[in-house]
């Protein structure tokens, strides 16, 4: 597992994020902070995304990654912006080629044993797991866990506080992804007291699970 899988790990959570204005970006990394997760993942849904990724990469304090990756071209500009890591819906070999070249962290999309055979082909051992809750959630990995035990999952995808528990009592779930945490309404609203406050609230419940499953 690479050193920013393990930081994933240890966070447990990956706040995904679809930011309008890239004046917002430094608000939102510090209302992250502030809260107990200094990660995102920036996503390319918005002109917005890829400038806030350069502007985060700056922050020797805040691990700032890509994601809706969906081929190689954006892999390289995410790269050079300064992206730490590259998140994909799914599983472009093209992509993953060319992030496992480069030596740049990938979690591409996985949704079904003929993706996770493609991981193992690129030598990879962590990967998402998307759309998570479509796909059958938790009852979805265990099942991959039987025949794929050398791989770890960060599922993404209709994840949320109600779920998490669920998701995080795995042992071979590194971390989740989600928006509940900085919901673009938040962002564009400037409630970034609020983006504290739920990330704040999803660290104690990081807390809550790990004391679980100790």
């Amino acid at each position: 597992m690479n050193e920013i899988a393990k930081q994933i790990e240890e966070l447990k959570v990956v706040p995904v994020v679809a930011i309008e204005s890239v004046d917002d970006a430094e608000r939102l990394a510090d209302a992250l902070s502030e809260g107990g997760i200094p990660c995102a993942e920036i996503t390319l849904r918005t002109e917005a995304g890829l400038p806030s990724i350069a502007a985060l990469s700056k922050r020797s304090d805040f691990l700032v990654g890509a994601g809706t990756v969906n081929n190689a071209e954006q892999a390289a500009a995410v790269t050079d912006a300064g992206s730490q890591f590259i998140v994909a819906p799914g599983f472009n070999p093209r992509t993953v080629k060319w992030c496992v070249d480069n030596k740049v962290p990938v979690f591409p999309g996985t949704s079904s044993p003929t993706d996770l055979e493609q991981a193992l082909e690129f030598g990879l051992d962590v990967v998402k797991f998307f759309p998570a809750e479509a796909m059958g959630g938790v009852k979805t990995l265990k099942a991959f866990h039987g025949p794929y035990r050398s791989i770890r999952f960060m599922p993404t995808g209709g994840i949320n506080m109600a779920n998490l528990p669920d998701y995080l009592s795995l042992p071979y779930v590194i971390g989740c992804g989600g928006s509940w945490m900085a919901k673009s309404d938040l962002i564009a609203e400037g409630r970034f007291d609020e983006i504290t406050r739920l990330a704040a609230e999803t660290v104690q419940l990081v807390k809550e699970i790990r004391s679980r499953t100790a």
